[in-house]
This record gives structure tokens, sequence and C-alpha cells, in this order.
């Protein structure tokens, strides 16, 4: 006898399937609107931010990983053991793992990894953080052991960074164009100029995201971001212009997410080259700028006022505002010590980036006064990656510094604005080599007086992380100690 639906049954059977229907009319895609296209999507040979808001946790992982609060926990690497000396650390891996193309994770894929950021010929930007490690041995297939020349007080932050994502031999070659990795999302397609498409990985090894889509835009002009959300083109992003937060504050669609970040933003300035390698000029430059003016000019009061090249919120942070603190007539002394009585003329490069732009602005008409006179030249990044960070072709550039902890790059005469200072490089080796935080601390704090007394960069503001989102969306860090936009934790409400 074929089967009868009684009318309760055929009412609760309607029922099922309209709630089913409801059910999967919950959104389980995201779009997001960035403002910077990434130049690659390798993160292990790439320097720009923008690589790092795309994949970062999302497509690829590290044995450790870092979480909202800046905490290490564990990645890859569900647990690890430490030598008494501190220079072994011994990692046990997840199991079950694979790559988003099928390949199975394990030790040799660690060792890979690293082997190839220590390489002659790699192309980390960050591999000075690795050199440390003398060795990488694989005890069995999901059991890795480092043995460290010298103790690394950041060791395990740093494996989390996005520069020491695990890659695998298979495909780590095509990483930059067609990334493929561990994390909870897969790599569908770029198309440039356009959007990146993600795709939940459905055999991914640890609790599967409730997004099943997204998609990141680039959109590199405010008002077009600000057109995409009021359309509803885009659900959010991470960091929108300051300027027009007010369109979104009080809008019951949209919720505003006020955060800090790591992003020292600096008058980037090229020591290497006269006048700058002038330690008086240095000095000029630091007392012609207002820093509360740039603040309110370029980011509408929300940054917050620094020093030194260290976030405040970090616990290593001292305030070191007041150690040239604005005034013209200063400048003007110092340029007339420094042989410069009438100033001089110099070009600042500015990146698309509307913090950027605006204080570029404010800045040339500070300098103006004291007799320095500015060209501003508008650069797209790409440009400014080639020019600026790697060929060190210009006078003065803006930027936000987003990496966490990354006073270590003052210690490298060949970083593009060409600090070279052997009693500074002989203190970060120190630092670095201590695992002890009160000594730490204390070293950083000394740090952070140098660059502030040698007036290294112009030391601006820090910068704020201000996210634009439907008020539907949750799970979004509001703060950002680290590169990257994490998608496992977003989700839809009603």
């Amino acid at each position: 006898m074929g089967r009868i639906l009684t009318g309760a049954a055929l009412a609760l059977a309607v029922a099922g399937a309209l709630s089913g229907a409801a059910l999967a009319q919950q959104p389980t895609e995201v779009r997001i609107g960035v403002a910077l296209e990434p130049p690659i999507l390798d993160p292990t040979a790439g320097a720009a931010e923008a690589i790092d808001i795309v994949v970062y946790q999302n497509i690829f992982e590290g044995l450790t990983a870092i979480d909202e609060n800046g905490a290490v926990q564990p990645g890859l690497a569900s647990s690890w053991t430490i030598s008494d000396d501190s220079l072994t650390y011994t990692f046990k891996l997840h199991e079950g793992v694979t790559f988003h193309d099928g390949t199975a994770f394990d030790a040799d894929d660690v060792k890979f990894t690293f082997e190839r950021i220590l390489a002659a010929d790699s192309v980390n930007a960050h591999k000075e953080l690795y050199t440390d490690i003398a060795e990488v041995s694989v005890v069995d297939p999901f059991t890795v052991s480092f043995t460290l020349s010298k103790p690394v007080g950041l060791f395990l932050f740093n494996l989390g960074r996005g520069d020491a994502v695990i890659v695998a031999p298979e495909s780590a070659g095509n990483n930059a164009t067609t990334p493929i990795g561990t994390g909870p999302f897969a790599f569908v397609q770029w198309d440039k100029g356009n959007r990146v498409l993600l795709e939940r990985y459905e055999p991914y090894w640890g609790e599967l995201p409730a997004l099943t889509k997204a998609s990141y835009r680039f959109i590199g002009d405010t008002a077009a971001m600000t057109s995409a959300l009021l359309a509803g083109d885009i659900d959010g992003t991470n960091n929108f212009a300051p300027d027009s937060l007010a369109v979104f504050e009080g809008n019951p669609q949209f919720k505003v997410l006020v955060g800090t970040t790591e992003g020292e933003t600096i008058l980037g300035t090229n020591n290497r080259k006269p006048p700058f390698d002038n330690l008086k000029v240095r000095q000029a430059m630091a007392h012609a700028i207002d820093r509360q003016a740039i603040i309110d000019g370029a980011t509408y009061g929300y940054g917050t006022p620094i020093g030194a090249p260290f976030a405040p919120h970090n616990a290593y942070y001292t305030d070191l505002t007041g150690t040239y603190p604005y005034d013209p007539d200063a400048a003007k002394a110092l340029l007339a010590e420094a042989g410069y009585p009438d100033g001089f003329n110099a070009t600042l490069k500015l990146p698309p980036l509307g913090y950027a732009r605006l204080s570029g602005q404010i800045i040339a008409s500070q300098f103006a006064a004291v007799g320095i006179k500015l060209e501003l030249i508008n650069v797209e990044f790409a440009q400014w990656l080639q020019d600026v960070y790697t060929n060190h072709d210009f006078d003065l550039t803006i930027i936000s510094h987003v990496e966490p902890f990354d006073i270590g790059n003052y210690a490298n005469p060949d970083y593009y604005f060409g600090y070279d200072n052997p009693d500074f490089q002989a203190l970060i080796k120190t630092l670095n080599e201590t695992v002890d935080d009160a000594k730490r601390k204390e070293l950083a704090i000394e740090a952070q007086t140098i660059l502030a007394k040698d007036a290294v960069n112009g030391y601006l503001f820090e910068l704020a992380q201000t996210g634009v989102w439907n008020a539907k969306l949750a799970g979004m860090w509001q703060n950002s100690p680290i590169e990257g936009l994490v998608l496992r934790g977003i989700y839809w409400v009603e």
C-alpha cells in the first residue's frame, strides 16, 4: 500500500517544508569591500597588508594563530612543549588535515615551509623573523621539532603571522595567483581589478564556519564604497573612511565598529638621502608637525598620537609624544643650524589611502610654514611598493605600518627608510633574544626612546579600525591586532 498522509501529518510536512525554505533563505554569503587589491595572494611572498586581509586564517593557516586580542592560540599545531633552555619547540600536529587540492598535511609540509622561508632565494618579506631557526626536524608524521640558535621571545607569535603560514610543495609555486592552503575557505577565482571569490572548504579539519561563500571586492574610492554599502552591493568593510562614518552612525541598517589596530602611521623619511641624513633636519621636521591637527583633519579625531613606532595599547608602550613638541620656531632654528635657513624642496609620495593623502596635505601646509616646500605625488599602491618600498626612490611618504611588534624593522639598514644605527641594531638583537617579560619591556622602551630622539620618521598617529557592517552580521573582529580579516566567526542573524 502506498504511503498516505493524514491531515495532521500533511500540515506538519508543509510546516517543515516552509521552515526549511526559510532556513534556506538565511544568508550564508558575505560580500566585503576593501580599499586595496592585493598584488599577489601568497602572504609568504609579499609585504602588503592587502594580501593578509584576504587570505590570513581564511585560505592559509599557521602552526599557531593570533586571536582578536593578540594572544597566541593553537593552529595547525594542537599543542607544543618548550625545552628548559628555550631552544627547542616540539609541536604536535592535527591529524586528518588536507590542503584544498586534497593533498594531506603532515610534518613534512611544515619542514618544507620553513626551509622555503629560509632558502637563499626566499622572497619572504620577513625572513629575518625566522633566521634563528637552526633546524626543523620531522619526529614522526604528526610531530615536528624546531631547534633555535638562540632564544626568541616572540617565536610562538611569529609562527602565527601570515609570513609563516604552512604551504605544500605541490602547490607553493602557484600560491601567488591560485593559493592553496588548509584553511576553512578555498580560493575560487580572482577577477583582477574587481574581486576575489572564496567558498567554504567542506572537508575542513576544524569547525566549519557559518559562511559558505565570501567575496572581497576592491573599492578604492570612499564615495563608491559608501554607495555600495547603502545600495546593499556589499555587506560591510573592516576599515571605512572616518570622514564618512556619520552616514552610517545611527542608521539601524548598519553597525559601526570602532576598534584599535597595530597601524603606526608615519611620515616615512629616506634617512639615507640628503638632507634627511642630517639629524637636525629630521628634528626640525618633527618640531614642524602638529599631530593633533593631523589627527583631526585626516582621521576625524579617531587617531591616537604616537611619538615612536609602537601601538599605545601594547604593554611595552611608552609615551614619547613630547620628545619634539610642535614648535615652528624651533624647527626654523634647527633648519638654519643644518645649513637650510631658507628651507628646502622635497617630494612626498602618497599611496591611495585617505588618511595618507589627507595627512599629506596637512603636513605640506605645516612644513611650508617653516620653509620646507613639498611636492605631493599621488601614486597607486603597486607603484608605491615598487618606488618606495622596493627601490627606495622617494624623499618622504606617509603609510601605516600595521604589523605587530615591527620595531625590529629599524634594525635593518636596507629597509626602505634606511636607518643605520649599530647601537640600535645591537639593542634589538638583545631584545629578540630575551624571554623574560620585564626585561623585554625595559629594552622595548629603550628602543622606542632611541628612535624618538633620532626622529627617524615623523611619528603621527595610531590608526583606528572603523568598520561598517550590515546590522544583521555578527562575529567580526572589532580590533585588529594582526593583519587580516578573519571570516571563520562571521555569521548572519535575524
